[in-house]
């Protein structure tokens, strides 16, 4: 095993978390371009949480010897495990996180709510449950619920590295 996937997650995760301090620099900024820093640094976090998800996925794919680079998506991982007759817990787990209201699947939702150009008008009309997906289609022009963004943000950091930490311990035993 090469390990690289792991290094990979691991850069991921610390990327995230230096763009969450940079977050939380901003928010107390007063600068003129406060708010366009804000926004930046939002989206960025959710782009490595979601990289550090998918890299795990690829360290997942490793230990259990399938073609990491086959592997992008968590259906993907669970098609490669299926077709050689295999289960892993670990994408157990996820595919139940991602199943329900979890920090994972609101992570995910508001990474793909980057990828979605919505005006303000249609966006106060729909109803969205994540405070940072909230944030990232602008219906929360003035910022007022900024410091809630940024504790969500930093939730689904620790629960990712908590995750990963708990989920490689058994993986060391595979």
């Amino acid at each position: 095993m090469s390990n690289i996937y792991i290094a990979r997650t691991n850069q991921k995760l610390l990327f995230a978390k230096v763009h969450l301090d940079q977050l939380k620099q901003a928010a107390e900024s007063t600068g003129w371009n406060k708010h366009a820093q804000i926004e930046s640094y939002e989206e960025s976090i959710l782009f490595h949480l979601v990289s550090a998800y998918s890299a795990y996925l690829r360290e997942i794919a490793e230990v259990y010897r399938l073609d990491p680079l086959k592997i992008s998506t968590r259906d993907e991982l669970l098609e490669q495990l299926e077709h050689n007759g295999m289960e892993a817990p670990e994408a157990k787990e996820l595919t139940e996180l991602a199943g329900r209201d979890s920090w994972l699947s609101q992570t995910l939702k508001a990474y793909r709510a980057c990828w979605v150009a919505q005006d303000r008008e249609q966006a106060n009309q729909s109803d969205h449950a994540s405070l940072s997906e909230i944030q990232v289609v602008q219906v929360n022009p003035d910022h007022s619920k900024d410091g809630e963004v940024i504790e969500q943000l930093e939730s689904w950091l620790n629960s990712l590295r908590e995750l990963i930490d708990r989920q490689r311990e058994s993986l060391k035993e595979w």
